[in-house]
């Protein structure tokens, strides 16, 4: 009844889904007839909404008997049958026996609720995982880590689209050229499956990983190539610029932002959390630019093997990556500002 819905920031398709997502049981009734399809799709409404429904949520299936449905109409029963998952199937004649029927199955399923709610613990226990092992090696270039996951859990993307040589190739087009650049362009990329995640990878250790939960993590490097040519300037790798950061996690956040909305574009994930680390700067020091502009040759350094520097872990409403990412940038920028040795 998306009549009933009210006044929405919305499209359409948006809000009709973010209806169904509500839900705790779907019920889908199949007529003889297909339904509106909106100009923006190849498929009707009804059927949108019912590809959502099957992913995260018991569906209700039943099927009017002695039609003659079109082409549309029959390849869409015949895909709802054919589906195994969470579904139940049954026909109907009239009105009252497609209601006794359906009062039948809702009773079956009264307990059930296949969308489980949004746990922020689950969520950031899945995101420190996504964290790589941590060098320590003082040669190491220093590397930002970001990792973003979504909730609530559910597979956003299926396998095949994992494969898919055009996400590929969206990846590196976003990463090379996008508005802030995730890549060198001077420096070729590759790409290939680590198990079921799908990776875009630079040699100077930039690389993007994608699952088929949505969760996105990015490295990228803070020290400057030499001017020499491919390599990292380790004259300046004695300390870790503020500002460098601060403009990486910005480029990595909206990076991760036009992925998410890629992806998923109806929005099914609608909260995240987000976990940040520094990797290969176990002796180095922190400063802002003008404090290493004023005094570029002294430094107060970490000693190595000190305490662990935690990842930071934040909550947001998905919106935040839009709407509030300075302060998503500041609320990371400060804690891992604090796990360094004050600036001289």
């Amino acid at each position: 009844m998306a009549e009933d819905f009210g006044a929405q920031p919305n499209s359409p398709q948006i809000a009709c889904l973010q209806g169904l997502r509500t839900s705790d049981v779907v019920v889908l009734i199949l007529g003889e007839h297909y339904g509106f399809v909106p100009p923006n799709s190849t498929l009707s409404a009804t059927h949108q909404e019912y590809r959502e429904a099957r992913e995260t949520k018991p569906v209700l299936a039943f099927v009017q008997e002695g039609i003659s449905p079109g082409p549309e109409q029959a390849a869409f029963i015949a895909e709802v049958q054919a589906w195994e998952g969470g579904l139940f199937r049954g026909g109907f004649v009239n009105a009252d026996d497609l209601q006794d029927s359906v009062t039948r199955a809702l009773h079956d399923v009264t307990l059930a609720n296949a969308t489980g709610p949004v746990d922020e613990k689950e969520m950031a226990a899945r995101a420190l995982t996504m964290l790589p092992a941590e060098s320590r090696n003082h040669l190491t270039s220093a590397i930002l880590e970001l990792v973003i996951v979504g909730g609530p859990q559910q597979r956003i993307l299926r396998p095949a689209q994992l494969e898919d040589q055009t996400l590929v190739e969206r990846l590196e087009q976003s990463a090379l050229y996008g508005k802030q650049r995730l890549f060198d362009r001077s420096i070729g990329t590759t790409s290939s499956l680590d198990g079921a995640d799908l990776v875009v990878r630079q040699e100077r250790g930039a690389n993007i990983r994608l699952t088929e939960h949505g969760s996105v993590i990015v490295r990228i490097p803070l020290d400057e190539p030499c001017s020499q040519g491919r390599g990292m300037d380790y004259m300046s790798g004695m300390v870790i610029v503020e500002e460098s950061v601060q403009h990486r996690l910005g480029i990595a956040l909206d990076f991760a932002a036009e992925t998410i909305d890629h992806i998923d574009s109806t929005q099914r994930l609608t909260h995240l959390v987000i976990a940040a680390r520094l990797t290969g700067v176990e002796h180095r020091g922190w400063r802002t630019q003008a404090q290493q502009t004023a005094n570029p040759n002294s430094v107060q350094m970490g000693m190595g093997g000190g305490r662990e520097r935690l990842p930071v872990i934040l909550t947001a409403r998905r919106a935040a990556l839009s709407l509030d990412r300075n302060a998503l940038i500041e609320d990371i920028l400060v804690p891992l500002r604090r796990q360094f040795p004050s600036a001289t």
